[in-house]
């Protein structure tokens, strides 16, 4: 792209961001100072829309940048962070672990990224990668059965669980045909013998309640910001933001599907498809994963935002590490 157009292109992205107002040539060199005529920046203009990178929303209308705009301006042309990221980075840097609970320094950190942004903020809590069921031991101890699991190379756990009646002489069995369906990678349950059914049931509820126990662990998240978020001008029909809303709160980790920025229908969830998410991890010292976005309009600050959640990420990474 040539020089004037990326200067255009990021001067019109930043220009909309600031008023939420469709932009004109004259305006973006009286505003900026830009070197060059009307007459050319509004050339430059043309060729950023023939590109699909500013549209004109109507006729008589200035332009504003549409999603690939966006795109191309996080790739290519994004600026420094400003002065309010930069204080955060500071601030956080002399933070101390101080809180008695997780959720409480989550909701802290969280709390400051909305102030900052005015966006909406949300922080999930660290969730570990769930290991694979790869070997388990069944042993009879009076009216309990332990059962041992080997779930990946160095993790194991015991479940201790009542025993069914005359159960007990189908154990070695039941053992022998999970060992050979885990051989298989899973176990399935439709093909368990008739003669292993009574310790068989007991077998897969505890497993099925095993694992659904792990899966909880770290899920949820912490949000703040949702009024900062209908205050924005995009957001002024409350309607729009249920399906938002409802995916925060019933299943956050969906929102984040991996680090970075995703913008519009980019999103893989049909939720955020009018919407900005700005994304960074971060590991907690049990190598468990937890994600810090921000949630806004397309029309955001991209390297604010950018800036701002990887320094949370970072402070995380560094107190609970």
């Amino acid at each position: 792209m040539p020089l004037r157009q990326q200067e255009v292109l990021q001067l019109a992205v930043r220009h909309y961001v600031d008023t939420m107002e469709p932009v004109g040539s004259q305006t973006l060199v009286r505003r900026f100072g830009l070197q060059a005529s009307p007459a050319t920046v509004r050339s430059a203009m043309g060729a950023l829309e023939q590109r699909g990178l500013l549209t004109q929303p109507h006729t008589s209308a200035g332009r504003i940048p549409s999603q690939q705009g966006y795109r191309t301006y996080v790739d290519q042309l994004l600026p420094a962070p400003g002065a309010a990221a930069l204080q955060l980075e500071r601030e956080l840097t002399g933070l101390s672990l101080q809180w008695a609970a997780l959720d409480d320094l989550l909701l802290h950190l969280s709390r400051r990224l909305a102030d900052l942004t005015g966006l909406l903020s949300l922080i999930t809590r660290p969730q570990r990668h769930q290991p694979q069921l790869q070997a388990l031991r069944l042993v009879a101890s009076g009216e309990r059965l332990l059962v041992f699991l080997v779930e990946g190379g160095a993790t194991a756990s015991s479940l201790n669980l009542r025993l069914p009646a005359q159960a007990e002489a189908e154990l070695a069995a039941l053992e022998r045909w999970v060992s050979a369906q885990l051989q298989g990678g899973s176990i399935d349950w439709g093909t368990l013998p008739s003669h292993l059914r009574s310790s068989g049931a007991v077998l897969r509820q505890a497993l099925t309640s095993h694992g659904q126990s792990r899966q909880l662990e770290g899920e949820g998240a912490v949000t703040t910001g949702l009024a900062g978020l209908l205050a924005q001008p995009e957001f002024s029909q409350t309607l729009s933001l249920r399906p938002l809303v409802e995916l925060v709160e019933d299943a956050p980790h969906q929102l984040l599907p991996q680090a970075g920025i995703w913008i519009g229908a980019e999103h893989p969830h049909r939720a955020l498809h009018q919407c900005a998410v700005v994304q960074a991890n971060y590991r907690s010292g049990d190598g468990g994963i937890g994600q810090v976005a921000l949630v806004g309009p397309m029309r955001m600050a991209y390297a604010t935002a950018g800036a701002a959640v990887r320094s949370v990420a970072q402070v995380l990474e560094r107190l609970l590490g």
